[in-house]
């Protein structure tokens, strides 16, 4: 996916690395927070993206609050968000306690489950594209 035009210039990396994309739905701004992300995180988030995608051809897009989002479920309610940090990129399912089995990372918020992506770490697709099957037949978080 070639790299989109910002009104000026590159966006702004916040803390962590993780890019300063507008607010807005769909599958652009994802794609220009996935093109922002620096160094090898960009290539986590394309790989996050292309799941989803393949899994869910439906799924609904947006970046809210520097993040990118995913949604299968209500308007306006999403299972899976992704932000970067300074040694990994963190893939949040909201309602990951609830998968069979869990993702690894857990949060202070008891429904909160993550995987947390480090350079040179293979994300296990099948295993992803199972918990994204799971995770959008869930109510998801109204954000």
């Amino acid at each position: 996916m070639p790299q989109r035009a910002f009104k000026s210039g590159s966006p702004k990396l916040l803390s962590g690395g993780n890019p300063q994309i507008p607010k807005g739905d769909g599958n652009g701004p994802v794609q220009d927070y996935i093109a922002a992300m620096p160094e090898w995180k960009s290539e986590v988030g394309r790989q996050v993206d292309a799941i989803v995608s393949a899994t869910l051809p439906e799924v609904r897009k947006a970046v809210k609050w520097n993040s990118p989002l995913y949604g299968a479920a209500e308007e306006g309610h999403w299972f899976l968000g992704v932000h970067c940090f300074t040694n990994y990129v963190k893939v949040t399912f909201f309602e990951g306690a609830a998968l069979d089995p869990p993702p690894p990372g857990t949060s202070t918020q008891e429904t909160v489950r993550s995987l947390d992506v480090r350079e040179d770490e293979e994300i296990d697709e099948e295993q992803f594209a199972d918990w994204v099957r799971q995770a959008a037949r869930l109510p998801g978080i109204k954000m």
